[in-house]
């Protein structure tokens, strides 16, 4: 223990007595950082914002020790903190040596997102200094690089609004069972690129595409004509159950591994068809194998 440690820093907090449910935020400047504070505020969290890294252990121990409102307890960080550090990975252990369990978000977006956002609101970027936006992005990714690498999940805000990023986290941190593996299947369509929190990838492009069925093409996924239309055709229900099935039989090894979040990613060319239909029917039938799993269609409306 460091001299500068409170005297009740001392001893690690008992693993089973431990109720405080633990969030750390981070991310990139422009990512949507203060909208998931906020979400997670709206979820029954008391949200720390900006808080200086060096001081994380002590609140998590404050939050273990005041319980009642603090039971849930998010700790946002922001590199624009005097008292930043690289060591988020390091942070994170000490958390856990002590008996906690947090869990680390990391909030992402395109740099050309990222920078039409600091633009359209007239903002320098906090590390961009005498140089271009861009450098400012390049400088804080790099910084945060290995944060990234360790998050247990990533939310990208890139094609999400305001109410779909709030949205998001009160999926992720609502009232089920926080040491459950949460399961997203997100449609997406390959020509808006890969989702980059993605940990399996189905290609749905083996289908006939309903675009070309002049009744379907203006209807999506969502819908029973186009749903029914994709889960009829040859292989298509096999497609559905043999990732269902592959899902199921790794969940308990991924759980069993501390991992809470899963992203399978579907993917169509547009994301309007296919992929929304075999992510909604996935969902389904994960589902019903009593797994917690919801659909979210990252692309429909684009077109």
């Amino acid at each position: 223990m460091t001299e500068s440690m409170p005297e009740f820093m001392a001893d690690a907090v008992d693993p089973e007595e431990v109720t405080t449910d633990l969030v750390v935020v981070t991310g990139v400047s422009g990512g949507g950082r203060s909208t998931v504070a906020r979400a997670l505020e709206n979820v029954g969290f008391y949200v720390v914002d900006n808080l200086p890294q060096a001081l994380m252990l002590d609140m998590a121990q404050l939050a273990f020790q005041a319980g009642g409102a603090a039971k849930r307890t998010a700790m946002v960080l922001d590199v624009r903190s005097r008292a930043f550090s690289t060591d988020l990975t390091g942070a994170v252990r000490a958390l856990k040596d002590r008996g906690f369990s947090p869990r680390v978000v990391f909030v992402d977006a395109e740099d050309d997102v990222l920078i039409r956002r600091f633009e359209s609101v007239r903002r320098s970027h906090p590390m961009q200094g005498d140089g271009r936006l861009a450098d400012g992005i390049a400088a804080e990714r790099k910084l945060l690089a290995e944060a990234r690498e360790q998050a247990d999940v990533i939310i990208d805000t890139s094609h999400l609004n305001v109410n779909q990023l709030r949205r998001r986290v009160e999926e992720l941190f609502g009232g089920e069972d926080v040491r459950r593996l949460r399961i997203t299947v997100l449609s997406f369509g390959f020509k808006y690129g890969l989702p980059p929190d993605a940990d399996y990838v189905m290609d749905a492009r083996f289908l006939p595409n309903p675009f070309w069925v002049p009744d379907l093409r203006d209807h999506t996924g969502l819908e029973e004509a186009v749903s029914t239309y994709v889960l009829d055709q040859e292989g298509a229900n096999d497609f559905v159950k043999t990732y269902a099935g592959l899902i199921s039989a790794t969940a308990p090894g991924f759980e069993r591994e501390g991992k809470r979040y899963l992203t399978v990613a579907v993917g169509c060319t547009g994301g309007k068809h296919r992929s929304v239909a075999i992510a909604e029917e996935l969902t389904a039938q994960l589902r019903d194998m009593r797994l917690a799993a919801h659909a979210s269609h990252r692309d429909l409306g684009r077109e």
